[in-house]
């Protein structure tokens, strides 16, 4: 089989790195290296198996299709048009947010922890399909002390408004007498703190620790990101098709 090329100006324009003329441009500057050599041809092609290339001394492996996951702090907005706060886009390097990565599932300014971001369409649809139920597991704090009956509760079903039947967390543990974890299935509008007043408490503070068997790195420090493993998008545990 014929391993596919493409000319260096084309395969910086489709990682994100700018328009074509302006690609051209950076190899005729002898600012990109390809596979650690200097390249100024801008029309010269190189096989996109195991390509990496450098531009400002950052290296670059060609990827088809972007995977990666971000560590969110807290007040951050999982939107390009933010209303009060910055944009979580803003934490990404410029060519990832050129290739229009989007957030898969948002979580609220004052939310923080484990979101992923993808520019491969079936990906995003697959793991953000309420059919597909891929859980998720949240930290939470209350306000107030959590007792037996209340996690009880939970896990039987709470009632919300606007809901036809009442919706029960697939897992629930008490860490502390404030802080529980939280495993969903679904992803309603800000369904955790939802359950939590429907138990007559507060959320005090929410974090997303675990997508699927993805769980949050602990060396990955808020506002971090890192490109997701072979091993990362297997842990997810999503329909591939």
């Amino acid at each position: 089989m014929t391993k596919k090329t493409l000319p260096i100006e084309r395969i910086l324009n489709n990682q994100g790195f700018g328009v074509r003329k302006f690609c051209r441009i950076l190899v005729r500057h002898n600012e990109v290296c390809v596979n650690g050599q200097a390249c100024d041809d801008p029309f010269a092609e190189f096989e996109l198996e195991n390509l990496s290339f450098t531009i400002d001394g950052k290296t670059w492996d060609y990827r088809e299709k972007s995977y990666l996951m971000l560590n969110k702090p807290s007040n951050y907005e999982c939107s390009h048009k933010t209303q009060h706060h910055p944009s979580i886009y803003s934490l990404l390097p410029y060519p990832l947010v050129a290739r229009d990565v989007q957030c898969i599932g948002r979580l609220d300014e004052d939310t923080t922890g484990l979101i992923l971001l993808s520019d491969d369409g079936q990906f995003i649809h697959n793991m953000s399909s309420p059919k597909h139920k891929v859980n998720k597991m949240y930290e939470v704090k209350c306000k107030h002390a959590i007792d037996e009956a209340q996690i009880a509760h939970i896990l039987k079903g709470v009632q919300l408004l606007d809901e036809d039947a009442p919706i029960a967390a697939l897992a629930c543990e008490r860490l502390s007498e404030h802080v529980i974890t939280l495993t969903l299935a679904e992803g309603k509008y800000h369904q955790v703190k939802r359950m939590v007043a429907a138990i007559s408490n507060r959320v005090e503070a929410l974090k997303r620790t675990q997508i699927g068997d993805l769980k949050l790195p602990k060396d990955l420090a808020p506002g971090k990101w890192r490109w997701l493993s072979e091993s990362d998008l297997s842990n997810l545990n999503y329909p591939k098709t």
